[in-house]
């Protein structure tokens, strides 16, 4: 078996909670489980769990685009930019007008630099930020590169402040509130956060954690090509499908790329007309040769 579950986390389990209930599921068949993206706990939404053979595809789904909707609170500041410590609130503070903020989203969007918050996941000198800055340690956190594809605002009713985010991954979306509030002059916390798309898995299609316990998880697997769709193309033939499967590279030819130049690209996914995944491919002295290879289905989803 293989294949990703498209699960909604909800508020106050970890990622790891969640991977830990696919796996305790799997106990018996030993398949690996890997997630595609990690959610913090007052976080909600899509998180995919890739399953079997599907979780070697986790850093390609780590590069598609993510959707988030998150909730702000301005003039208000935390040490951790949300609501796990209580905010400081700040009434004299400007209050942004609508066109200050659009004008301000506009300034953030493309590649920007961001330092992320002490509190998160991010290891410095080997250690957890988050774990050093709840021991009183002051935390030089690196600045990063983050690409942002788009900020709207969904509503805006001063204090509280509504914006759908499309960005690449990560990108923190606390420290991208707290850096729209302070192009316009005030501060903010983040009061909730829902992931709504990663790639083209969006929560109206994702499963609840009841289901994840309950249900038979092969029912709730969902193709590998999905998680790869933001990747160029090659749609491969029976014996192209058979010279992967041996380790082989492919004759030389132009693959058929969805999207963007495969001249550009490091990666490409190879797919058989029926439109399982094969292969993820990488160039090689001309020639496109296999990185990872998956195993075949049959037509009712178990391997071959």
């Amino acid at each position: 078996m293989f294949g990703f579950i498209n699960c909604n986390k909800p508020v106050g389990y970890t990622s790891r909670d969640v991977v830990n209930i696919v796996q305790g599921r799997l106990r018996k068949r030993k398949v690996k489980v890997g997630h595609c993206g990690t959610l913090d706990p007052l976080a909600d939404g899509v998180l995919v769990i890739g399953v079997g053979a599907a979780a070697k595809l986790v850093p390609f789904v780590h590069e598609s685009s993510k959707t988030y909707d998150g909730t702000f609170r301005l003039a208000a500041e935390s040490p951790t930019g949300d609501l796990e410590f209580q905010p400081t609130l700040y009434p004299d503070h400007p209050k942004p007008t609508l066109g200050d903020l659009q004008s301000a989203c506009m300034d953030l969007t493309g590649y920007i630099t961001q330092i992320p918050p002490a509190y998160s996941a991010i290891r410095v000198g080997g250690q957890r930020a988050y774990d050093m800055a709840r021991n009183g340690q002051v935390v030089d956190m690196p600045s990063r590169l983050v690409r942002i594809e788009s900020i709207e605002i969904e509503s805006y009713d001063y204090p509280e402040l509504r914006i759908r985010v499309t960005c690449g991954t990560g990108t923190y979306l606390r420290t991208l509130g707290m850096d729209l509030a302070k192009a316009v002059g005030t501060v903010a916390v983040m009061t909730s956060l829902t992931r709504t798309h990663v790639g083209e898995f969006s929560i109206s299609d994702a499963v609840s954690v009841d289901q994840i316990r309950e249900q038979d998880i092969d029912s709730l697997l969902q193709p590998p090509a999905l998680g790869v769709t933001h990747l160029p193309r090659w749609v491969i033939d029976a014996d192209e499908g058979v010279r992967l499967g041996n380790g082989l590279c492919l004759a030389d030819r132009t693959p058929d790329a969805i999207g963007r130049d495969p001249g550009d690209n490091r990666h490409i996914a190879a797919v058989t007309r029926d439109g399982h995944l094969k292969a993820i491919l990488v160039q090689k002295e001309g020639r496109w040769c296999p990185k990872r290879v998956f195993p075949d289905q049959s037509t009712d989803g178990a391997d071959i």
